[in-house]
Formats: C-alpha cells, sequence, structure tokens
C-alpha cells in the first residue's frame, strides 16, 4: 500500500491551527500590554504638562469682590499669565519679559495674609508720588487720565477720597501708618523700590494699597490674561460660599443653570 494513501493523524493536522491560535493570543496580549503602558505614559505626560503649565505658565483664579468693577466683575474666572514679568532672577535678562507698568492689572499675594490672593490696578511704580484730591489721582504731580475708574459713592471719606492723610489711622496694621508717616513729603506718597501702589477699579469699594500699604515685587503673581468664563451669582447670594456644602450646592446649582447663568458676553473676553 503507498504511503500516500494512509490517513494523517489528526494531531497533525489540527495542531498547526492550535500552535498558532496560541500565538495570536501572545500577541494580543502583548499589543494589550503595549497599548495600556502607552495609555499611562501619555496620561503622565499630559499631566506633567499640565502641572508645568499651572506653576510656571497660566493659573486660573476667580473674582470674589467687586473692588474691580466695572473691568472686573464678581464670578469671572481669569487666566492669569504668571511669565509676563519674571521672577526677578539671573534669568529674567535672557527672557522677553516686561516691567510692572503704571496702570497694569496685576495678581499678587496679600501682603498682610499671603494666602489670599488680590487683584488691583498698578497705579504707583517704585519712585512714583501719589496723592488723591477729591478721588482725583495725581501721580508726580500729574493728573491720571482714568477710563477705567468707577465711583459709586458722594466724596464724603477724607482718608479715602484724599489720600495720604497723617491725621486717620488705616485700618489694617498700625505698621502703615508710621510707614505713612514716613514716606510722606509735601502731602505725596514716595512709592519705595522693589514696591507697588495698588488700588481697585471701583474706588469707592476697594480695600486696596490706601488702606495697608503697598505691594513687595515678590507678591505679584502676575498679569490677568483672559476671562474665560464669567458666571451670574444666585441672586440671594450675598456671600462666598465656605463650607463644602455650600461649595457643592453651588457646584451643583451652576451645573444645572449653566447656560443660563453664564455671562457670555463676557466670556473669552481679554483683560485691559
Amino acid at each position: 500500500m503507498n504511503s500516500s494513501s494512509y490517513p494523517v493523524p489528526a494531531a497533525v493536522t489540527e495542531g498547526k491551527p492550535a500552535v498558532e491560535h496560541v500565538g495570536d493570543g501572545r500577541k494580543q496580549e502583548r499589543s494589550l500590554g503595549t497599548d495600556a503602558v502607552g495609555s499611562v505614559q501619555s496620561l503622565l505626560g499630559t499631566v506633567v504638562i499640565a502641572v508645568f503649565v499651572i506653576t510656571f505658565v497660566v493659573q486660573a483664579f476667580q473674582i470674589p469682590s467687586p473692588s474691580m468693577e466695572n473691568t472686573l466683575l464678581v464670578g469671572d474666572y481669569l487666566l492669569v499669565n504668571k511669565l509676563c514679568y519674571g521672577a526677578g532672577g539671573w534669568a529674567d535678562s535672557f527672557m522677553p519679559y516686561r516691567r510692572i507698568k503704571r496702570g497694569d492689572i496685576v495678581v499678587f499675594h496679600y501682603p498682610v495674609t499671603p494666602a489670599q490672593h488680590f487683584v488691583k490696578r498698578v497705579i504707583g511704580v517704585p519712585g512714583d508720588r501719589v496723592r488723591l484730591v477729591n478721588k482725583q489721582v495725581f501721580v508726580n504731580g500729574v493728573a491720571l487720565k482714568e477710563p477705567y475708574a468707577h465711583f459709586t459713592r458722594p466724596a464724603n471719606d477724607s482718608f479715602r477720597d484724599n489720600f495720604p492723610q497723617l491725621e486717620v489711622v488705616p485700618g489694617e496694621t498700625p505698621e502703615w501708618w508710621l510707614t505713612l508717616r514716613k514716606l510722606v513729603e509735601d502731602g505725596q506718597l514716595i512709592v519705595p523700590e522693589g514696591h507697588y501702589f495698588v488700588m481697585g477699579d471701583n474706588r469707592d469699594d476697594s480695600y486696596d494699597s490706601r488702606y495697608w500699604g503697598f505691594v513687595p515685587a515678590a507678591n505679584i503673581i502676575g498679569r490677568p490674561l483672559l476671562i474665560y468664563w464669567s458666571v451670574r451669582g444666585q441672586e440671594s447670594e450675598t456671600v462666598t460660599p465656605s463650607s463644602v456644602g455650600d461649595k457643592l450646592y453651588h457646584f451643583a446649582y451652576a451645573v444645572s443653570h449653566l447656560f443660563q447663568i453664564t455671562r457670555w458676553n463676557r466670556t473669552l473676553r481679554l483683560v485691559n
């Protein structure tokens, strides 16, 4: 009988597909493992970039008070450029940073309580002589043109509207009153080196350098770049929520009323 007439064992005919099936499974496992590692690496890369951007480039802030009305409103969410002014080190000379100028809006650590962030407009830079006469700001003897300034009350507060006043003790710290007495000359406050005199655009309702003093250059975080979102508060809302429960409630309210409470005409507006 010819050997070619013998039946081929089933183990041989079925073995090859079985080996290929196992090999495909291992290839799939390796492929899934590679995809998982790639996804984790991509996620970690995204997180690292996000942390870098938040730490060194831009940071988000919310406006909690009306001190900058009508330039910035309560409920405006800002992206702040943290790179525009530099860090004051040797590397600044190699980067396209610029000096803080009179009229700039800046975000900074509140000098009295550095954990708090304030946003105000720079009125006096180092060496400037600042005074207010009946709400009009004078710098180095020249009246400032301030189309952004907002007034809501009559001129009936001598310390607020005719600054500096050495006969009145400002409210926040006794140190500021002593500093005033040392730096006032001919009725003008001299801004010392490395410090800035700032005020809110809402001049009658702004807790600013008139009351607590200068902002050190090291406290300045950056300059607001963009209002990326603006939201109206609830009509019954009078204070910023502080407890976890209140914050969760306000978050849920914002999500469920997103289109109704968003100020679309302010969203994605440049700050100047």
